[in-house]
């Protein structure tokens, strides 16, 4: 797809991504996991360019990458938008009955 035939979650997902890249490369310190965080934006990144993602490989990323960034609250905005949009590809997890 290409122009206004892209999927516009998929747009979304490419756009979040690119920022929190460019965050992540931007952000000084260096924490023990930044190279998975940055091993697995790439990976959303290429899923995004190929089209439509498969939505578990793209919440394991996502969970790759929240765990990776731990607390670096600098990021955490980017990485909310990173989630958004993950959250378009399909309903969120149901939270377990109580």
């Amino acid at each position: 797809m290409t122009g206004g035939d892209e999927d516009p979650r998929v747009a979304e997902l490419r756009a979040a991504v690119s920022r929190l890249r460019r965050g992540l490369a931007a952000h000084p310190a260096d924490f023990p996991d930044r190279a998975i965080a940055e091993d697995e934006l790439a990976a959303l990144a290429a899923m995004a360019a190929g089209g439509v993602p498969e939505t578990p490989r793209l919440r394991r990323s996502l969970l790759l990458i929240a765990g990776s960034l731990g607390s670096v609250s600098a990021l955490s905005r980017r990485l909310a938008d990173v989630r958004s949009a993950v959250d378009l590809f399909g309903d969120p997890p149901r939270p377990s009955p109580r």
